[in-house]
């Protein structure tokens, strides 16, 4: 049972002290060290939102160089090619004037042989029409 006596208000007495005690020694210091921590905690994630946004921001300029030395040697290769297919075209059309000119002096070559053989032939003509007729007269007789 519980009887009331000296010793009850000397034990809330204790128990107040008790109280202070530890709120002064053991719980106040708690508190403290867990504020800190959330500030400690806030003040990182700030860091590493602006660490993120700094990655963000640097991996955007990252692809817009690249897009940009993508163009510009997209363009550089364009142009490196039309004028390297404007050289072969010069090359190819110098090829192929020479080429007709040669075919030209090859066809007037056969065409001064075609003559030259045409007009031995005619000459000789005579002389192929007498000899057969010979031969076939002779058969003949």
């Amino acid at each position: 049972m519980i009887t009331i006596d000296v010793t009850m208000p000397i034990h809330i007495i204790n128990m107040l002290i008790l109280i202070v005690v530890l709120n002064a020694v053991l719980y106040r210091p708690i508190r403290n060290i867990l504020q800190e921590r959330k500030k400690k905690i806030a003040a990182l994630r700030e860091d590493i939102e602006n660490f993120e946004k700094n990655a963000r921001l640097r991996l955007e300029e990252f692809d817009r160089k690249l897009a940009e030395a993508r163009a510009k040697a997209k363009g550089e290769y364009e142009a490196v090619r039309a004028e390297a297919q404007k050289a072969g075209a010069e090359k190819l059309a110098a090829i192929r004037a020479e080429a007709d000119a040669e075919k030209d002096q090859q066809l007037g070559v056969i065409q001064e042989q075609f003559t030259k053989a045409r007009k031995e032939l005619k000459e000789q003509l005579d002389g192929f029409a007498g000899e057969m007729a010979e031969k076939i007269l002779r058969r003949a007789v």
